[in-house]
């Protein structure tokens, strides 16, 4: 049996502050991954993360998502964008990169409104990840790979190689939940994780690219600071 997505983790000089304002930006929308926000005592930012969010603009315009996270403490941010693209490229108060996806935009259509997870990697992890959560691929074309999840509210995708440089530990990581935690385990292994370590009823994994991804038992209680469902 798959895993199940359980949580975005998103590491944090200040995970109150940080939750707020995802809180107040994603103001009760449906969210299909809870956000979860730990501290960590992190270096300075340097180049991009391997994870950012896509929100969408169905239920409003793109311009009022982006007035409205500027008004929330969100910044611009170059990030090498062409003037041609039509996303909005943002940093949350962290320096989180993050962008607002135009109303035009159809790849995202029927998502909520944080609609894609868009990660570095290649080709294998993305493989990696789709069977992992049993999300079928929704493309797969020149190294470049995407999953969607069954209900069809979230995209995750991959942009393939080359893979920007590391900068330390990644910001955000992927958490999953299990029924059968040593099962699940071996499972992930065989689909080419790598056990990395483990704390009570967690379990450290790294994905094919070395990615940080946790795995725990549905019965294990999290404390930390969330953002979740309020639909």
């Amino acid at each position: 049996m798959a895993s199940r997505l359980h949580a975005l983790t998103i590491l944090a000089a200040d995970p109150d502050r940080l939750g707020q304002f995802w809180r107040d930006l994603l103001d009760g929308s449906d969210v299909p991954v809870p956000l979860v926000f730990e501290h960590a005592d992190l270096p300075p930012r340097r180049g991009l993360n391997q994870v950012h969010v896509h929100l969408t603009s169905y239920a409003a315009s793109q311009q009022e998502n982006v007035d409205r996270a500027l008004s929330l403490g969100a910044t611009h941010l170059d990030v090498g964008q062409l003037p041609e693209e039509d996303h909005v490229v943002l940093a949350d108060p962290e320096g989180n990169e993050f962008c607002v996806i135009p109303e035009t935009n159809n790849w995202l259509a029927g998502t909520a409104f944080l609609g894609e997870l868009a990660a570095d990697g290649t080709r294998e992890v993305g493989v990696f990840w789709s069977e992992a959560l049993g999300w079928p691929l929704v493309h797969d074309e020149d190294g470049e790979t995407a999953i969607r999840s069954p209900d069809g509210r979230m995209i995750i995708a991959w942009g393939g190689t080359p893979l920007n440089e590391r900068h330390g530990r990644n910001r955000m990581h992927l958490v999953l939940a299990t029924d059968d935690l040593e099962a699940e385990v071996a499972r992930l292994v065989s689909l080419g994780a790598s056990e990395v370590s483990r704390s009570g009823g967690r379990v450290e994994l790294a994905d094919p690219d070395g990615n940080e991804l946790w795995l725990r038992s549905a019965t294990t209680n999290a404390g930390s600071s969330s953002v979740e469902d309020e639909s």
